[in-house]
């Protein structure tokens, strides 16, 4: 058992907001209380049966002054196993997803052998069992993400596939993916796509512009996403089917987001802390380490990316955590890997760029990272309530700590050396503590 007392709960399904005591039992929550209830009073509320001796064993952690919350949830996230483990793997991934708040996430699919079988799947997830949060993964929607044949999607779902995609590589067969988005939909799983067409990209990873110009390459021009972010709604909405549009990056898409949601309840979007934090102007500051897929736009674009998550337009917050190696990152721009790692700095970000600033609430920017993305892959989480799964973070909003010395194996971050709000000193998953900050 785990008594928290006297955190500040923020609950984003019911609304609740105030200082709280939860007693944990058995991995859930057993019963939150006013906190002027005594132990002994929540444990007789509770209606659990504990004599003195197990209750003088019973944890406590005094959370005066910190927000108590709803374990946070990624729905996109690249741990890199197998086939590129020297970069992250499943327990390494597990681990700064832990250290940044998570309990739960949802692996992306582009690993080597891709998950596109049932015995890849069943690595991933059996692996991601013996870890300490909830590890969830995604199947490819084409077979080796080619992009010419169907997975098996309705055996992958039934082996515990959360959804679909080919992330990392768009499907530009129309009908090829309006075909997979029928069994997506009878299959009752979201499909998320990655929106670039690379008959527009010169060079991908670095935007079209100001930054392209300045390393004298090509680059990434907004219409690549704006394209096919076009031509996904569409077929989605005829479909009737989960979409998700991964990691927006243009205004042009943001809107059309907005249009297709007053037509249609199928249509969600994800947003990166680093696209609604950083413009180009990063990755002409920062290089490689600013370098991603899609790429770091203008700031009409941030802006709008923060407008779409004021009016739920966007819908979560996904990190799209894509570690590599130093020595990858140490090529030149055009041929190192694009992606910088997310998950330990996400929450400080929202924080920093929304919260602070007054774009989102605390209670909104909890929705946006955990009860949000949870509800469009159907988890049980993202919520704290009397029954629940005891899958909670406790953190200092005001406190502030240097980004680096990462949990995570890779440290391909442009945020290294920031100031950053909100310290994470406990991350509770299934009732267990599996992070407390030894610096609280």
């Amino acid at each position: 058992m785990l008594y928290i007392t006297n955190g500040y709960l923020i609950d984003p399904k019911s609304g609740l907001e105030g200082v709280r005591n939860i007693l944990i039992n058995e991995g859930r929550i057993a019963c939150i209380a006013p906190a002027e209830c005594s132990l002994a009073e929540i444990i007789e509320q509770s209606g659990l049966k504990v004599d003195e001796k197990e209750v003088d064993q019973i944890g406590q952690i005094n959370a005066a002054g910190k927000i108590v919350a709803p374990g946070l949830v990624d729905v996109h996230v690249h741990f890199r196993d197998p086939g590129f483990t020297y970069k992250e793997d499943i327990e390494s991934g597990a681990a700064a997803a832990a250290r940044g708040g998570f309990t739960s996430v949802v692996l992306m699919a582009n690993t080597k052998p891709a998950v596109d079988n049932v015995e890849t799947l069943k690595y991933v997830l059996e692996k991601g069992q013996k870890t300490d949060i909830n590890v969830y993964s995604c199947a490819n929607v084409t077979v080796g993400m080619k992009g010419k044949e169907l997975s098996d999607m309705e055996t992958l779902s039934r082996m515990g596939a959360a959804g679909f995609t080919d992330d990392g590589i768009p499907i530009l067969d129309e009908e090829l993916l309006r075909m997979a988005l029928r069994k997506a939909a009878e299959l009752n799983k979201p499909v998320s796509l990655h929106e670039e067409n690379p008959e527009y990209i010169t060079n991908n990873g670095i935007n079209a512009g100001k930054a392209a110009a300045h390393f004298g390459i090509g680059g990434s021009p907004r219409e690549a996403e704006i394209s096919m972010v076009e031509r996904d709604i569409k077929i989605a909405v005829e479909e009737e089917a989960d979409l998700s549009i991964q990691h927006i990056s243009t205004k042009e898409a943001v809107e059309l987001v907005r249009r297709a949601k007053r037509h249609s309840c199928h249509i969600f979007a994800e947003a990166t802390p680093h696209h609604f934090t950083l413009t180009e102007e990063a990755a002409i500051k920062h290089g490689t380490l600013a370098k991603m897929n899609p790429p770091l736009r203008e700031e009409e674009d941030r802006m709008a990316i923060i407008e779409g998550l004021k009016d739920g337009t966007i819908d979560m917050i996904a990190t799209d955590h894509a570690p590599h190696s130093s020595e990858e990152k140490a090529k030149p721009i055009t041929e190192a890997p694009s992606g910088i790692i997310g998950l330990e700095t996400a929450l400080s970000l929202g924080i920093r760029e929304l919260v602070i600033p007054g774009h989102l609430t605390m209670m909104q920017l909890m929705e946006k990272m955990s009860l949000a993305p949870a509800g469009l892959y159907h988890l049980d989480a993202g919520y704290i309530a009397e029954g629940a799964p005891a899958d909670i973070i406790i953190f200092d909003k005001d406190a502030e700590w240097i980004a680096g010395n990462f949990v995570s194996k890779s440290g391909n971050s442009p945020f290294i050396g920031q100031r950053m709000p909100g310290v994470i000193e406990y991350t509770i998953c299934g009732g267990k503590i599996v992070f407390e900050n030894p610096e609280k």
